[in-house]
């Protein structure tokens, strides 16, 4: 019936998580492999900092478990937690066997044991790394496995539109069946058929002015799933790095909190130090705190930026730590080896998403969620650092083992209509999309950033509720593009950010509100989940 494609299980994502999960698959199932842009462009290809696990000899399982819970702030779940840290090193080691070369140190002894990173809110040396590439070495050896592979079909440059549900296809019972996808080069909307999804596209970064994030993260996992009634967990949590490259046309590039656990030192213009006064662990603290502490220096002294130095370490060890960071700063004239670089903060993480179980699997029969996309309970409100690819490789593998038990089960045959263009044109109007894009990441810079006021959320509220009404008219009556698709998910995500924040009467990890500076007293912290018609821990309607 048409172009309909058919597959066991279509993954949507192509970054460490939804390659770790196709790949697992492959070997008992037939594989489709969504990317919205090549195949390795994703936010794993640009993370630098590494992998988390414990494997040196003074660390614990247990330390690495109370590190995490400890940055959470009060919202992670500790058995998860728990499991997430005690199955790293047999993921990490599948990863190993995969080919990714990590850094080896050598020993007084000749030993070449892996050289490990110390992070953010991390008590040991705990972060695997390669170089500081890490995430490019895990991305660029799974593609090329995934590439290889007769069992994973590849569909690059298809853009998820929306899943298909039986109640949208006005069918009984209630399951995921697939999903609509845009293929970008033939502009067409095909249907994906699969009797289970897996939703792996990522955060969404780019609903913010500035970010370190690429751009095909438009939170269209979280968006989808949303529409399709799932439950959307604690998205008033985005992470915002607070170290990024403050250049005009540095994009917000990344400098790696693996910097400053090699000793570099956050200064001001005149070079004075500022993180003793903001945390015992300084510029090693969780990276809510450093973050604020960065946007509170910037604003008390009116400067655009404050600046990173590791100038005093050897140059030598500098470039071979930091060999893709060194380079990309000598590309806008600064010279890490000797002197300092201007960092500010910027959006880097989104620790809320798709509520999941311990398997992944979504509030929908059939759907899944991996990665970045889902919020299951590993981060709370605040991810620690280089946890975030440890979750992606763990849950791939818990997925994998769920969707095994369960893949021979009989699924109802359903007939899925076409994607319906009948009723729509071309627009003659794409300034729309470009103005309306531009105005969500700007007020939500401007009121849903690293600092919050109720009144700066309500302003943001008031803008999205008109947005979202203007872009939902717009929606019915054009012709899809891709800037329109992910213009729709950032309108959704934004909402969904701004609503939460709304419900959180306290501050907490990365939710800091003037309003209500304090952690509530309650000694168990409560999830902010939103459904479509009820919103829970809340009386606002979603």
């Amino acid at each position: 019936m048409g172009d309909q494609q058919e597959h066991d299980v279509l993954v949507i994502g192509s970054g460490a998580a939804g390659l770790s999960l196709a790949l697992h698959l492959a070997n008992i199932c037939r594989v489709a492999l969504v990317s919205k842009s090549s195949l390795s462009e994703s936010a794993t290809l640009y993370a630098q900092g590494g992998i988390s696990t414990v494997l040196d000899s003074c660390d614990s399982i247990d330390s690495h478990v109370q590190d995490t819970l400890v940055a959470g702030a009060g919202l992670c779940k500790p058995d998860l937690v728990r499991y997430v840290v005690e199955n790293g090193r047999k993921n990490i080691e599948w990863l190993i066997n995969q080919g990714v070369e990590f850094s080896r140190k050598t020993g007084i002894d000749g030993s070449h044991d892996y050289h490990l990173h110390q992070e953010g809110g991390h008590s040991h040396r705990r972060i695997l790394h390669a170089a500081d590439s890490t995430g490019r070495a895990i991305e660029t050896t799974l593609e090329e496995k995934a590439r290889r592979h007769a069992n994973i079909q590849l569909y690059e440059y298809h853009t998820a539109v929306d899943l298909i549900t039986t109640e949208k296809i006005d069918k009984p019972g209630h399951r995921c069946l697939g999903a609509y996808i845009y293929d970008q080069k033939n502009d067409h909307v095909r249907v994906f058929k699969a009797h289970f999804v897996v939703l792996a596209s990522g955060g969404a970064g780019k609903v913010y002015l500035y970010t370190s994030n690429p751009d095909i993260s438009t939170g269209d996992g979280i968006a989808m799933a949303w529409r399709a009634g799932c439950r959307i967990a604690n998205m008033e949590f985005i992470q915002f790095h607070p170290t990024c490259l403050y250049h005009p046309h540095a994009k917000s590039f990344l400098i790696s909190e693996a910097l400053r656990g090699e000793g570099g030192r956050l200064i001001l213009e005149d070079g004075q130090a500022f993180m003793h006064k903001y945390h015992p662990q300084q510029e090693l603290a969780p990276r809510d705190i450093v973050a604020r502490a960065i946007d509170n220096e910037m604003k008390r002294h009116g400067h655009d930026c404050v600046y990173l130095d590791i100038s005093h370490k050897p140059a030598a060890f500098i470039t071979e730590h930091f060999p893709t960071i060194y380079k990309k700063c000598l590309e806008f004239g600064y010279d890490l080896t000797r002197g300092p670089i201007p960092v500010v903060p910027a959006a880097h993480y989104t620790c809320g998403g798709v509520m999941i179980d311990d398997h992944g699997r979504t509030d929908l029969p059939g759907l899944y969620a991996i990665g970045e996309t889902s919020c299951s309970g590993l981060h709370g409100a605040n991810r620690m650092a280089s946890n975030s690819l440890l979750e992606c490789v763990v849950y791939a593998r818990a997925t994998f083992e769920d969707i095994s038990d369960t893949l021979g089960a009989p699924v109802d045959a359903a007939v899925i209509p076409e994607w319906d263009e009948s009723q729509v044109t071309d627009s003659d109007e794409e300034v729309v999309v470009s103005h309306n894009w531009d105005e969500i990441r700007r007020f939500m810079w401007d009121y849903v950033g690293i600092v919050r006021t109720t009144k700066r959320l309500q302003r943001a509220l008031h803008r999205v509720d008109l947005l979202t009404s203007e872009i939902h008219e717009y929606y019915g009556n054009f012709r899809l593009t891709n800037d329109l698709i992910e213009l729709r998910n950032l309108v959704c995500i934004a909402g969904l950010i701004i609503r939460s924040a709304l419900l959180r009467k306290e501050s907490r990890g990365l939710h800091y509100t003037l309003d209500y500076p304090a952690a509530e007293s309650s000694t168990v912290a409560q999830d902010t989940v939103l459904h479509i018609g009820r919103v829970k821990n809340g009386s606002a309607a979603a």
